[in-house]
């Protein structure tokens, strides 16, 4: 049966306004489309070719009853056919429908992510940042205004402000919901507000105040941002909601600016403070520009696939579980990656397969998720197997929504990157995401320990392997008429070394420098050379010579430093700090 004479995919274009929810409980799926519909070239990604897939009434011949739409799947873009069917009650839609009769759009772009998740049921409750990573491929990240207090610290509410007026200025997407805890979903707030139920941000602007106003408020801006209730009713009651006082103090060609509508169309404005005081979850979804030819920063991005899965056998087991898990973490998946300036912002998004598609078996709910970023030798090739040197910089939340993401700052060297389910064994796929500002060469740790292949019948084989670490310096003698220096340390063993960066002007640096050595001569000595940097030669402060066998005290020991020569060589000024760790198994460390 015709739901109207003249169908069509799209009237007048796209907007926000559109459409509204129908019976089926995903308010998160109708905020994502919200925040789609403000963005052409997003939307235009999602339905390819609208302007070909329209109903032609003049070659009626044409239409072939199938509608394309693509959604980022795990990845990769995925296209997703479906009729134009609909669900309806007495000739109405009764899912997500449009404001305009004869528009479509909304309810089959439903139709194919229900089809995408597995039915219309597995839509029943969601996550608006996951409709809207399948929308785009951007990075997900969650916010509890409540636990971070921003309605209550000015500054780090000010710092979010900015974020987010970044994050939308760029293309990136925001919805934002409160609580339900201790309260009925879908209960109305004293201020008009709706409980459990996802609001998408469609504006985030600074309102000038005109000069009358500058006295009475002693400030020359407002904070505003702007929300939409996907039932296209039930507005904010509080201040600067459409029809409160405040807007009469506003220019009218400033409301015509902000495109301020006096309609109980479900958007309203509201102060970022009242926004901080009132909402208790914020989804941000970052579209991170990969693209060289932009004005904005460019980062390097890189993907990896992976799972967690079950084994009996410890080293090929990959279910480890969280860091809490100590004697089956490290069995987990592992990831290795170098940053390579003096410091580097990296972006981390961890995301697990979408199991939506179980849940008519009962198992559709999201597994808890995180991961652990830990820095580890500079030349390690080889799976981590036992904590020992290594630092542990950076951990995740931990999650059991679709994807984790992490911001941090990292100093150089090398980092092994562990994601985890939070208990061990729970089998499931993965995507892992790392951006950086320049080439992190990621990739997977896979082999335990070296290879044994034919070569090494003929040049012999590792048989003892070694971990040392150089903490600091102190002491060294001075270079210079500060009374500084500029050392780094050179730790070598057989035919292989390491370098740390140089540290400037001092005589007591920190170097935190991890190296380890597999050795073919279980003999051979491992020697820590502290030098001075210079333009024209570089000087030897310094230098401890170690036998590294397993038999030595594997607590941090404080060594004097000596000249050229063996263990008799004569004393220099200075002392270094050093953690040694030595195994005949080569899988232990």
């Amino acid at each position: 049966q015709d739901l109207c004479e003249d169908p069509h995919l799209l009237v007048d274009g796209m907007s926000s306004h559109d459409f509204r929810q129908g019976k089926l409980g995903n308010c998160w799926f109708v905020a994502a489309c919200s925040c789609l519909a403000l963005r052409k070239s997003l939307w235009q990604q999602v339905i390819p070719d609208c302007k070909e897939q329209e109903w032609d009434p003049k070659s009626p011949r044409k239409y072939a009853g199938i509608f394309r739409f693509r959604f980022w799947r795990f990845g990769e873009w995925t296209e997703v056919v479906v009729d134009d069917l609909l669900p309806t009650e007495n000739g109405e839609l009764i899912y997500c429908h449009s404001n305009v009769r004869n528009e479509f759009w909304s309810a089959l772009l439903e139709k194919a992510y229900a089809k995408l998740a597995g039915s219309y049921q597995a839509l029943d409750g969601g996550c608006a940042a996951e409709a809207l990573v399948d929308f785009t491929g951007a990075v997900a990240d969650s916010i509890n205004l409540a636990e971070g207090k921003y309605g209550e610290v000015i500054p780090e509410q000010m710092k979010l402000f900015e974020d987010l007026m970044k994050v939308h200025k760029r293309g990136g997407f925001i919805s934002c919901s409160i609580s339900s805890s201790g309260r009925p979903s879908e209960a109305e707030t004293e201020m008009g507000l709706i409980v459990g139920h996802a609001y998408s941000v469609t504006a985030i602007r600074k309102l000038r105040l005109g000069e009358r106003l500058v006295f009475s408020f002693k400030a020359q801006k407002l904070f505003m941002i702007r929300l939409r209730n996907p039932w296209g009713k039930k507005e904010w009651h509080g201040a600067w909601s459409d029809s409160s006082e405040e807007w009469k103090k506003v220019s009218d060609s400033e409301r015509k600016n902000l495109g301020l509508t006096v309609e109980n169309d479900g958007e309203f404005w509201m102060t970022f403070e009242d926004w901080c005081k009132n909402f208790t979850d914020v989804d941000i979804c970052r579209t991170v520009n990969t693209s060289f030819f932009s004005l904005h920063k460019t980062w390097e991005k890189k993907i990896m696939y992976g799972a967690w899965a079950q084994h009996p056998e410890p080293l090929l087991n990959r279910s480890g579980g969280c860091f809490d898990n100590r004697e089956t973490f490290l069995q987990n998946p592992q990831y290795l990656f170098d940053v390579k300036k003096a410091e580097d912002k990296v972006l981390v998004s961890l995301q697990q397969e979408d199991r939506r598609k179980y849940k008519k078996e009962g198992k559709g709910d999201n597994i808890t998720i995180g991961f652990e970023i830990l820095k580890v030798e500079d030349n390690r090739r080889y799976r981590l197997h036992k904590l020992t040197v290594q630092e542990r910089v950076a951990t995740s939340p931990y999650s059991n929504t679709r994807s984790v993401f992490l911001r941090s700052v990292l100093q150089q060297g090398r980092y092994v990157l562990i994601p985890t389910t939070y208990i061990p064994g729970v089998p499931t796929k993965f995507i892992l995401r790392l951006y950086t500002d320049v080439p992190s060469k990621l990739r997977e740790l896979k082999a335990d320990r070296p290879e044994m292949t034919c070569w090494s019948l003929l040049c012999g084989y590792p048989r003892r392997v070694t971990q040392i670490k150089v903490h600091s310096a102190e002491g060294l003698q001075k270079q210079d008429r500060s009374g500084g220096a500029d050392p780094y340390v050179l730790i070598k063993c057989e035919n292989q070394s390491r370098r740390s960066p140089v540290q400037h002007d001092t005589t007591g640096p920190v170097f935190n420098t991890q190296v380890i050595f597999y050795k073919k001569d279980m003999d051979s000595p491992v020697t820590i050379q502290v030098w001075h940097s210079s333009l024209l030669s570089d000087q030897l402060l310094g230098q401890a010579v170690l036998a590294a066998s397993p038999a030595e005290p594997r607590e941090q020991q404080r060594l004097r430093l000596r000249g050229r020569g063996g263990g008799e060589a004569a004393e220099v000024p200075g002392h270094i700090s050093v953690t040694v760790l030595s195994s005949d198994d080569l899988a232990e460390l």
